[in-house]
């Protein structure tokens, strides 16, 4: 019999399970740096970023600091991607496993794909419809003119997608895995949500900025940013899952979160009914599908 390559047999054939379990998927075991990937993916951003909130509150404005500030921003943003290459550099199995998941996931059911593109305009629009109860404008359903926060040099569109992006390049490529090695899915969404909201930290800090703004904005706004990151890595980590591990389904996830949010004229106040919506919704799938959520950390489900 021929001899596999180590990718092959990582890949080839889960490991068999008890009964009522999923296949184990042994190449997931191997993303096994996940002290090293979160401090580094979380430092490196933090030094760019208080050096660009520095800059952006300086009171003279040249194009020179605007530049350095859309630049530390822009550095920031990658650098978890960085510190992924960094790690799988000499690990080809890992860098060949990335690559599949790069792809479409094939034979991913559809009603995933759909809850990739709609879960999150759905909750959003779902939302504005309640506030009317409560005395909001049906202007909200009204297309915005701009956006609610600038992005120094950078299109704010650019911004959108590209945060969508190269976020989620690198918390699905490596960061997620890393955790559900080594926990629970439910135990790994809660610790990814409050080292990502950590993370986001600097950038409050960033004048103009979407985080800045939210900031200013109360603390009742403030808080229900974080809140609303609780059901939006339980929901993407279900998706993420039930498509076979595929970074595009998140990707497409994130991307529609960044960008439902500035299309419309909706309230402040109304992306937090969005959040008690997406809690209920994140609730709900975590009951039924409590397999996934609850099962031995060393059994991933697969799709």
């Amino acid at each position: 019999m021929p001899q596999l390559s180590t990718h092959q047999e990582l890949v080839a054939e889960p490991v068999a399970s008890p009964a009522g379990t999923r296949p184990i998927e042994p190449i997931a075991a191997h993303y096994d740096r996940p002290v090293r990937f979160y401090l580094l993916a979380a430092a490196v951003p933090w030094a760019f970023w208080f050096a660009a909130a520095y800059l952006s509150n300086l009171v003279d404005q040249t194009p020179a600091i605007q530049f350095g500030t859309a630049t530390l921003g822009l550095a920031g943003l990658v650098s978890p991607l960085a510190v992924v290459a960094y790690l799988v550099r000499n690990r080809p199995e890992l860098r060949a496993d990335i690559r599949r998941r790069l792809l479409w996931p094939k034979g991913v059911r559809w009603g995933f794909v759909i809850g990739a593109f709609l879960l999150l305009p759905a909750s959003l629009l779902g939302a504005q419809a309640i506030s009317l109860l409560f005395g909001y404008s049906a202007d909200q359903f009204l297309f915005r003119d701009g956006f609610t926060f600038s992005a120094g040099l950078l299109p704010v569109w650019v911004l959108l997608l590209g945060a969508a992006l190269l976020e989620e390049l690198a918390w699905h490529s490596y960061g997620t895995d890393a955790l559900v090695s080594r926990m629970r899915v439910f135990t790994a969404s809660m610790v990814f949500t409050l080292i990502w909201a950590l993370w986001h930290l600097p950038l409050a800090f960033i004048k103009g900025y979407y985080h800045n703004e939210v900031v200013e904005s109360g603390w009742l706004h403030t808080l229900n940013f974080p809140l609303s990151m609780v059901a939006f890595v339980v929901l993407m980590n279900w998706l993420y899952f039930r498509s076979g591990r595929s970074i595009v389904i998140t990707v497409i996830f994130h991307a529609m979160a960044n960008v439902v949010n500035e299309i419309f004229r909706t309230h402040p106040d109304t992306k937090i009914i969005q959040t008690v919506l997406l809690l209920l919704v994140a609730a709900v799938v975590v009951v039924r599908d409590r397999d996934l959520f609850f099962g031995s950390p060393s059994k991933l489900p697969a799709a």
